[in-house]
């Protein structure tokens, strides 16, 4: 029987940015199309975030410049901007509402230091039972200790949980230790996938 559920932040609970808000930031910033992203996110910095190695304001500060951000008043404005963009998933929000009560809810996400905060911000943080941030904690998925930690403090075996990822990867992974694993699309058919795992409508 299940009984917990885990979700992945971004791009799950947060909405994926659209392409055309990347290429805005591009064209303001002198960036050849479709880079900033590998400039984020395939950076060393990002990675050493993800684990609590640095801060989020560090790894700004580092990366500012390989973005044409070269002051400090520059990158704090750019990076408020970027996060300012960032939205909650409505019906990913609505729906763990409707869940909260029912089952034991984690958060198990990659992200630098802070998530729970962010959650906070958006009023989405009291539904959760456990938040796991890979910042904060200096473990990052895939690796198993992300999420046999989760499950301990959950108090949930393998079995009883379902694991929700937009990256293949880390829902791979889940599988592998006995998780139910839903590759997340959108919050239409992540609905109906936990229906059928669930054997219940919301």
């Amino acid at each position: 029987m299940i009984k917990a559920i885990i979700f992945d932040f971004g791009r799950v609970i947060s909405a994926q940015k659209p392409s055309t808000l990347f290429r805005s930031y591009e064209d303001e910033l002198g960036l050849k199309p479709g880079t900033i992203n590998s400039i984020m996110f395939d950076s060393e910095a990002w990675q050493e975030a993800l684990v609590g190695s640095k801060t989020v304001e560090e790894f700004w500060y580092e990366i500012g410049p390989e973005l044409g951000l070269n002051s400090v008043d520059e990158v704090d404005a750019f990076r408020h901007r970027y996060r300012a963009d960032e939205e909650i998933n409505e019906e990913v929000r609505d729906l763990i509402l409707r869940l909260h009560g029912n089952y034991k809810l984690a958060v198990l996400s990659n992200s630098p230091p802070g998530l729970a905060q962010w959650l906070a911000d958006w009023n989405v943080l009291h539904p959760f039972d456990v938040v796991f941030c890979s910042g904060d904690e200096g473990i990052a998925k895939p690796d198993p200790e992300a999420f046999t930690l989760t499950l301990e403090r959950l108090g949930s075996k393998p079995d009883e949980a379902v694991f929700i990822d937009d990256t293949r990867e880390h829902v791979e992974a889940a599988r592998k230790l006995g998780l139910h694993g839903i590759l997340f699309t959108t919050a239409e058919e992540l609905e109906n996938e936990l229906a059928r795992l669930l054997l219940r409508n919301f």
